[in-house]
């Protein structure tokens, strides 16, 4: 079953749940107790649904989710095992939940049931003006009074026949079987209600069908697709498989709000656009193939295509025929002079009806045009240059070809003066000039710009010859013979929407361009020159046309024909209007890093924690058109500036959005209509607890805290260091001190160095006199001795004295004791030090100590030089000194 509720979102049941669609995006709510759902229908705010051993209804929540109440909990003990709820159905203050045993009768005003039985299956209910009917196998049609069931016909139609639906049409009761068609019911009395469709429906099961608001009807068969019949009875549309249903059965049908005819089909769901003013012809069988052109000719509509020409009676639903002969690829049809001209890949045919004539077999054929003021004369761009044609004796045939070009002209254009323009995809745009025998072309001119482009095409409008591709759309300028961009037409493929440059002028001096997502067409002002822009929002995806080969023929007043690559659609101007769909945002999840999405209320502002800053916004536009798309437009104040730019995605996605107040606006358009309804949704995204204003009310008492003990902790450590500056002050002061006493101990050991050096220095020439003195007595008395008055008395005397003056203990000894208080008992630590050194020994080593030669030391000690050499080396044997150490050094050291 299928149902709609106020915001025209589509209901389902469906095997896994309960199935919704807005328009963009299908939720599928799973059953309550994991069983198919059979029956739903909304009523009021409600959605009822009926399933195996159960039934209730769903409500939305703040989220717009749906949320379910069971009511046969209410009487569980009641329900029979293993029941199903098939029908759901609503009169006034009750809601009627039927299955093949019982009528569940349910006051939504005392919350009381209400259980009619029945000993046969009931087969189905319905709710017909005011009445409730049941129909029961083998039984008879009954209605509900006053609670209990009441038998109204045990007619053998309805003994024998299952009852599909029961209709209220001119004060009757209008009763459809299964296979006997319809019948009148009136004041107890069953009739036959003739229909012209009865032998093509009653071949076919019926299961489901429906009264549409314009009165017709829609019967939906097991096994043969549905019918749609006229109020008369007369078959309007039957759609099968084969034209478009996913499969040939349909249990369910349903109108919706704006027309729509949806079907519940075996497996599946389909809608058909029953009131669209763009009709498809789709051709299953690949016979037709993808159509290239197509044409009204004597009240004949003649299609080309790559399998050949085809034409049918116009405005019937009669097969495509064949036109012989015409097996291949058929790029144009032309019509002049009251004859349908074809170009062909094999060249060009005349067409009479359902026969062809070859009269041009020398290449390809792509188009054909019109010479200005020769109409005995046609210009064809074939696949080598260009060639014509000529009427003679009332028939047309081929002349020549033009000499000069021959590079092929797919797209061609030729003004009053014989100059003619030619769009070569792969190579750019010529200008030729024709001379006036129409024979030759002396030269080309290759144009620098515009450039060569793929699908690209040119075309005269309104006397001005156009170029489009993909860098825009550029008309040449008659006079400087030059190409400039028009702003207008070029806006078209604007924001990546160029798919082909193909450029269509219809019998109404329409313009056609096709872009990715529209179909743009161009008229001229009734007030002005300029071009007024109408768009039709069929994008190319669906369209299905052959990128290059898009090709529009308008068939009578507004009614035009698209072909496409598996037939063609036909669509009414006219008729194509866009109401203002009411656009809402369906949904609001939010979401934590790697965490799972969570909705939330729509209907309150948002307030939503400093890390649920992940936002996904969805929305939609309730609109079920197969060719109609909305498009939709988002801004985000606090985080945006600007308006996004139109698209048809249904959701916005903001990811990191830093704490604030933010206010989501969206808005919705459909072709031409504008935007008049902005929906809003605002929210707050909270700071962390660690930025709230209590937060920075606690740093700022933590801060004025902190700063206190650090300026308290700083001013401890500056007296502190101040202190300790003191200290090192004094501390330096006293070294200070200590090295000046240090220094003038030094000073003063250096006196005394000094001194200690003088007296040395004096004891020494001291010494040196007493040799010197002892050197001199001794001569004195040799002299003395060897005079020849020796033996006088008085000389005797002398050298006595002198002998005594000489002595030299005496004046060692004088010499030992001046020499320890002048350098600190010298020669007392040296006798202690080395007890086995002799007198002679310290004598020697005093004379070291004073820093004298050998050569001055053997006086001294009244030898010869190399003695003391001897006295030296013994000497350092005594005091057992190593080879490397010398013995003077030894002796200043200690």
């Amino acid at each position: 079953m299928i149902t709609q509720d106020k915001q025209q979102s589509v209901f389902f049941a469906n095997n896994e749940g309960l199935l919704e669609f807005n328009g963009a995006n299908w939720n599928l709510y799973p059953s309550p107790n994991e069983t198919i759902i059979r029956s739903v229908n909304v009523i009021d705010d409600r959605i009822y649904t009926g399933a195996y051993m159960e039934f209730g209804y769903w409500i939305r929540k703040d989220t717009k989710e749906l949320e379910y109440k069971s009511l046969s909990s209410k009487i569980k003990d009641k329900l029979i095992d293993d029941e199903q709820f098939w029908s759901i159905l609503n009169y006034e203050q009750w809601i009627i939940f039927q299955s093949f045993n019982r009528i569940y009768i349910y006051d939504t005003k005392t919350d009381q049931f209400n259980i009619i039985s029945e000993d046969s299956p009931i087969l189905k209910a319905f709710v017909v003006h005011n009445g409730i009917y049941f129909h029961v196998i083998n039984k008879g049609l009954y209605e509900i009074e006053k609670g209990k069931s009441k038998l109204i016909s045990n007619d053998p139609v309805f003994l024998n026949n299952k009852i599909i639906n029961l209709f209220f049409i001119d004060e009757d009761l209008l009763v459809q079987t299964e296979s006997l068609g319809f019948f009148k019911f009136n004041n107890g009395k069953l009739n036959k209600f003739p229909m012209e469709a009865d032998t093509d429906i009653s071949t076919n099961n019926v299961y489901s069908s429906l009264l549409l608001s314009d009165g017709n009807f829609a019967i939906g068969t097991v096994s043969n697709g549905i019918f749609i019949l006229t109020n008369k009875g007369q078959i309007k549309y039957h759609i099968t498989q084969n034209t478009g249903l996913s499969n040939n059965t349909a249990l369910s049908l349903f109108e919706d709000a704006d027309r729509n005819l949806w079907i519940g089909l075996d497996n599946g769901i389909n809608c058909v656009n029953l009131q669209s003013p763009i009709k498809s012809f789709s051709d299953d069988t690949g016979i037709l193939g993808t159509v290239y052109a197509s044409i009204v000719f004597h009240d004949n509509l003649y299609v080309g295509t790559n399998q050949g020409l085809f034409f049918k009676k116009l405005q019937s639903d009669s097969t495509f025929q064949f036109v012989k002969g015409t097996k291949g690829q058929v790029w144009s049809l032309f019509e002049n002079d009251n004859n349908l001209f074809c170009g062909h890949n094999l060249g060009t045919f005349l067409i009479s009806k359902n026969e062809s004539n070859l009269i041009y077999n020398g290449s390809g054929t792509w188009k054909f045009e019109k010479i200005p003021n020769r109409e005995d004369i046609l210009i064809q761009g074939n696949y080598i240059g260009l060639s014509v044609l000529k009427k003679s004796n009332d028939t047309w045939q081929f002349s020549h070809r033009i000499k000069g070009f021959e590079y092929s002209s797919k797209h061609f254009e030729i003004t009053n003066d014989l100059e003619v323009y030619v769009s070569h995809e792969y190579k750019g745009v010529f200008r030729l000039q024709l001379n006036n025998d129409i024979t030759k072309s002396n030269s080309f001119y290759t144009y620098d710009s515009p450039t060569k482009g793929k699908n690209s095409s040119l075309i005269m409008f309104n006397n001005t010859i156009y170029y489009a591709y993909k860098d825009g759309v550029f008309k040449l300028n008659q006079k400087t013979k030059k190409f400039e961009k028009d702003k207008v037409l070029s806006a078209v493929f604007e924001k990546d929407e160029y798919t082909s440059g193909k450029l269509i002028v219809d019998n109404s001096n329409r313009l056609w361009l096709f872009s990715k997502n529209y179909i743009h067409y161009f008229s001229l002002s009734k007030l002005s020159n300029q071009l007024k822009e109408n768009v039709i929002p069929i994008p190319a995806s669906l369209t299905n046309s052959m990128l290059g080969y898009e090709n529009i023929t308008q068939l009578y007043n507004s009614t035009y024909l698209i072909g496409t690559t598996d037939g063609y659609y036909t669509i009414n101007l006219n008729d194509l209007k866009f109401k203002n769909y009411k656009l809402s945002i369906t949904n609001i999840a939010i979401n934590k890093l790697n965490e799972k999405l969570i909705s939330c209320s729509i209907s309150d502002n948002g307030i939503f924690k400093h890390n649920e800053n992940n936002i996904i916004f969805s929305y939609s536009v309730p609109e079920y058109n197969k060719y109609i798309n909305a498009e939709y437009q988002f801004l985000l104040e606090g985080f945006q500036n600007d308006w996004s730019e139109w698209s048809a995605k249904t959701s916005s996605n903001f990811k990191n959005l830093s704490p604030g107040e933010y206010t989501f606006k969206v808005r919705a358009k459909i072709a031409n209509s504008k935007p008049d309804e902005t929906v809003l949704y605002k929210f707050i995204i909270l700071k962390p607890w660690y930025t709230t204003n209590t937060a920075l009310l606690i740093y700022t008492f933590l801060f004025l805290v902190l700063a206190y003990y650090i300026h308290k902790t700083y001013k401890n450590y500056y007296r502190q260091k101040e202190q300790k500056l003191i200290e090192e002050n004094n501390l330096l002061l006293e070294i200070k001190e200590l090295e000046n006493a240090q220094q003038l101990m030094k000073i003063k050991n250096e006196q005394l160095t000094q001194d200690v050096d003088s007296k040395n220095r004096e004891l020494a020439v001291s010494t040196m006199s007493l040799i010197k003195k002892d050197e001199l007595l001794t001569l004195i008395k040799e002299d003395l001795k060897n005079t020849p008055e020796i033996t006088n008395k008085s000389v005797k005397s002398v050298i006595s004295t002198i002998t005594k003056n000489i002595n030299k203990e005496d004046s060692w000894n004088i010499f030992k004791e001046a020499f320890d208080n002048a350098d600190n008992d010298f020669l007392k630590k040296m006798k202690h030090d080395h007890p086995s050194l002799t007198p002679n020994d310290l004598r020697l080593c005093a004379y070291l100590r004073l820093n004298l030669s050998s050569k001055e030391i053997a006086p001294l000690l009244n030898i010869s030089v190399r003695s003391v050499e001897i006295k030296r080396y013994r000497l350092r044997k005594k005091m057992n000194l190593d080879h490397e150490q010398g013995l003077v050094e030894y002796i200043l050291s200690f």
